[in-house]
């Protein structure tokens, strides 16, 4: 075999952990959409000269749009050239990928392999880790032994998830992965939640990382965490797994909403907007009373009468309708929600998530 035929060996999924450096080819807006883990942007068109390109192929056909396309490819690969991999060694071994594996992954291979690098070009491009992540989720999710912790809102119940991993238990922490608190008033300030494929991405990464043998601990999430959805297959294993519930005292979890939520204290008008949401399902009195209360910054009775009046009802409904084993469910009281009780909290779901023997 010809020294240049390696280039058309094809590179799986698979292959990539045998790579220097995965380098992601495609726009700035496209990679910020989802990316393969890892992976650097060095896009052979920036978002701008893609949507020119675009319009050129649609409106005059490929001819003209390769022509101008391909002169900013050109300009676009010597500035990668000098700037990004001006320091790589002759050894060093890429693997660029695009969208499906087509033309600009496939100039930039061409560009690096003329320089004398091994680079290498992703069988199928991104698409193909797309159709991965997928079939992950799908294989992974009917084989974990989750244990599903469960608690009305205020019961620490993703500190408690913090405070396992730490003690070298396995947790999936959904509302990490979607950068969200699953509640009306669980957006992150200044952090916005990712795309749904980005989401589905970390889940299938983190699975990557567990132990299918050794129980998984998760929090009993709806079907959706703010904007985004869970993968059914998830959503399918946590309604049939093990159930742990947390059963904490209304002042223990009023003092630590009061806690984790401060920050929503900082703008209450924004606060009070999100409240308005609710007048359907309260009532335009008690949804007034609870926006005045936001803007003068009276949080300690909102919160109370939130989880009196919307959080523990719903809740109470909700549990034995999404939880196939919510009636044979582990318990575990406490009063206590500072750091210290959490950890003895930890302790004690610990017991109750030993394995049982059941499939």
């Amino acid at each position: 075999m010809h020294e240049d035929d390696k280039r058309y060996r094809p590179t799986r999924v698979a292959d990539i952990p045998g790579f220097d450096t995965l380098i992601d080819a495609r726009s700035p807006a496209e990679f910020a959409l989802d990316h393969i883990p890892g992976a650097i942007n060095c896009p052979v068109l920036d978002d701008e000269e893609r949507r020119i390109v675009g319009t050129l192929y649609k409106q005059t056909g490929a001819f003209e749009a390769r022509r101008v396309g391909g002169a900013m490819v050109a300009a676009n690969l010597a500035r990668h050239l000098r700037e990004q991999f001006a320091d790589r060694p002759a050894n060093w071994r890429p693997l660029v990928y695009c969208w499906r594996g087509g033309l600009r992954s496939g100039s930039m291979v061409t560009w690096l392999r003329l320089v004398g690098w091994d680079a290498q070009q992703l069988a199928g491009g991104y698409k193909s880790f797309r159709h991965h992540v997928l079939a992950q989720i799908e294989a992974t999710c009917p084989r974990l032994q989750l244990r599903v912790i469960c608690g009305a809102t205020g019961s620490a119940k993703t500190r408690l998830l913090q405070a396992l991993a730490a003690r070298g238990e396995q947790v999936l922490d959904l509302e990490h992965h979607a950068s969200h608190k699953g509640s009306l008033l669980g957006a992150l300030p200044g952090v916005p939640q990712p795309s749904q494929k980005q989401f589905e991405t970390r889940i299938a990464t983190a699975f990557e990382a567990l132990d299918l043998a050794r129980p998984v601990y998760v929090e009993g999430e709806s079907a959706r965490i703010g904007r985004l959805s869970l993968p059914i297959p998830l959503v399918a294993r946590m309604r049939g797994a093990d159930c742990i519930e947390v059963q904490a005292d209304p002042a223990a979890r009023l003092a630590y909403l009061l806690r984790d939520y401060a920050y929503l204290g900082d703008d209450p008008e924004a606060l009070a907007g999100q409240l308005g949401k609710l007048k359907e399902l309260q009532g335009k009195a008690v949804v007034d009373r609870w926006q005045q209360w936001a803007r003068d910054g009276e949080l300690a009775p909102l919160f109370a009468e939130l989880m009196l009046l919307h959080y523990d009802p719903h809740y109470e409904r909700s549990q034995a309708k999404h939880f196939g084993r919510w009636a044979q469910r582990m318990t575990v009281a406490t009063g206590d929600l500072t750091e210290a009780g959490i950890a003895v909290l930890a302790e004690g779901v610990r017991a109750c998530g030993e394995p049982t023997g059941r499939a």
